[in-house]
């Protein structure tokens, strides 16, 4: 199993979170790729974030978002051999 376009995609918006600051948002104006904006709507639909164009986290988008940029650090470390 793999992750999807779609899915790539949301993980793309999930790490552009600034998550030191739950008062830090993101607006996705209406100019960027389809990709992006159908990625944020999906993660509205999914109760991850407050607006269909972004805006802020909610707990469960904060948790995804935490999860997904972990995985992005852990996945670009490559001081250690495999």
């Amino acid at each position: 199993m793999h992750f999807t376009r779609e899915q790539t995609a949301e993980l793309n918006v999930l790490i552009k979170f600034n998550l030191d600051s739950t008062l830090n948002g993101i607006k996705v104006h209406s100019t960027a790729t389809p990709e992006m904006l159908n990625a944020v709507a999906r993660l509205y639909r999914k109760g991850m974030v407050s607006s269909i164009d972004g805006g802020y986290l909610t707990s469960l988008g904060y948790a995804a978002a935490e999860h997904a940029q972990t995985l992005r650090v852990l996945l670009a470390n490559t001081d250690q051999s495999a």
